[in-house]
């Protein structure tokens, strides 16, 4: 049985599609400026179409925004032990997804998010990624826990993360990315865990 984990040749090749398109967009944009890349120009790089650009992307926007992690992290999560209370679980399930992704994915992350703070159109697009992304952790919660995704521990405990993960994305943008994301992230929920007394 394939799992998640091992996914099939057809998840393959669309996987390394998709980072194809962004790391070529990605190049361009260093280049020439966000305003300055057209989707004909990251398509033609990457050498696919750009209506096979929009099967992936649906928007200029998204491919700077769009990634696979939330998924993944929920998928972690939702691995946990049921004794684990949320934050060590979150914690422990951040580890996992990052020891398996981070190195390899480091740099294009920091390229990506920076471009995300620094560009008006990203920024506002940003604003309904992060309620999505609201949504989705808030959904793993209550299945982690047989509560409600509207329940309002649940919706506190997901808005809670939401606040700390900010933080320390802003901690590393200051940084210049120096800091290590997932040092930033686990040390901001170690301080909720302790109740951010200060």
């Amino acid at each position: 049985m394939r799992t998640m984990s091992s996914p099939g040749l057809r998840e393959r090749k669309k996987a390394k599609t998709r980072r194809s398109i962004q790391e070529h967009a990605l190049r361009l944009i260093a280049e020439r400026g966000y305003d300055g890349t057209t989707v004909e120009q990251i398509a033609e790089a990457a050498e696919v179409s750009p209506s096979t650009f929009f099967r992936y992307f649906p928007t200029k926007e998204d491919v700077i925004l769009r990634d696979d992690y939330d998924p993944i992290l929920v998928e972690a999560l939702l691995r946990q032990p049921p004794e684990l209370a949320p934050i060590p679980a979150l914690r422990a399930a951040l580890r996992e997804v990052f020891g398996t992704v981070y190195a390899e994915a480091r740099d294009e992350l920091y390229r990506r998010t920076r471009l995300q703070m620094d560009v008006p159109a990203l920024r506002a697009r940003l604003m309904q990624q992060q309620l999505e992304t609201f949504q989705t952790f808030a959904g793993a919660m209550a299945a982690r826990t047989g509560r409600e995704p509207t329940d309002p521990d649940v919706r506190a405990f997901a808005g809670a993360f939401m606040g700390v993960a900010m933080a320390a994305v802003m901690q590393w943008m200051e940084s210049g990315g120096k800091d290590e994301l997932p040092d930033l992230i686990d040390a901001a929920l170690a301080r909720l865990e302790n109740g951010l007394r200060f």
